[in-house]
Order: C-alpha cells, then sequence, then structure tokens
C-alpha cells in the first residue's frame, strides 16, 4: 500500500505561483509513476500533469503546459507541482496518484482509472 499526502494548496491571486507537494509513505515510489490530477466544482476529475517513475518523461495536458513543472525526488519519495502563471481556472482540488510502472504507461497516462492510490486532495484557489 502506499499512501498520498498532499500539501502546498492554498488562495493566490491570477499570476501568482503555488508549489504542491505529494508525500508518499508505506512503500517507495521509485517505481512507480506519478501523477496530479485536478477537479473543479460541478467538474469530472481531469488529468493534469504525470511523471515517470525515473522522472526521464512528463506529460502536461495543454492547458499547463509552459506554466506547471512536475518533479519528483526519489530520495524523498516526494513528487512536486509547480504551478506559475495559475489563472482562475486553474481553482480545483488537486490530487496526487501513483500507479506501477508498465509498457502502458505511456498511452494511458492521463487516465485516472489507471491509477492505484490517491491522496486526499489539496485546494488550490486562484483569485482573479
Amino acid at each position: 500500500q502506499v499512501q498520498l499526502v498532499e500539501s502546498g494548496g492554498g488562495l493566490v491571486q491570477a499570476g501568482g505561483s503555488l508549489r504542491l507537494s505529494c508525500a508518499a509513505s508505506g512503500r517507495t515510489i521509485s517505481r512507480y509513476n506519478m501523477g496530479w490530477f485536478r477537479q473543479a466544482a460541478g467538474k469530472e476529475r481531469e488529468f493534469v500533469a504525470t511523471i515517470s517513475w525515473n522522472g526521464f518523461s512528463t506529460y502536461y495536458t495543454d492547458s499547463v503546459k509552459g506554466r506547471f513543472i512536475i518533479s519528483r525526488d526519489n530520495a524523498k519519495n516526494t513528487v512536486y507541482l509547480q504551478m506559475n502563471v495559475l489563472k482562475p481556472e486553474d481553482t480545483a482540488v488537486y490530487y496526487c496518484a501513483a500507479r506501477m510502472t508498465s509498457l502502458s504507461y505511456s498511452g494511458t497516462y492521463s487516465l485516472d482509472d489507471k491509477y492505484d492510490y490517491w491522496g486526499q486532495g489539496t485546494q488550490v484557489t486562484v483569485s482573479s
């Protein structure tokens, strides 16, 4: 079992930055591909970004490309999401998720049902 705990959310003005952290426990995440998803009020959960187990591959949804950066520190068992130039439409609960590395990762990284473990989420609110 992998337990994930997100932190770093909060209220920020448009154009500002936040850095989310996802601390894992229970197992090392060094063999897990990690992802960030978000869910805005009244909307379905959507993919934001993912990073492969070794950090060599990262993928982003189009709306955050160039603004968000996902990274990981396997020694600290932690994944990060640096969010810059935040917009009101980025307002959502952000979730960290983990999935075992697999050959299908590159084609399914945005599918939330492929992730095995989830955190409880952290609220990000961007004011205009």
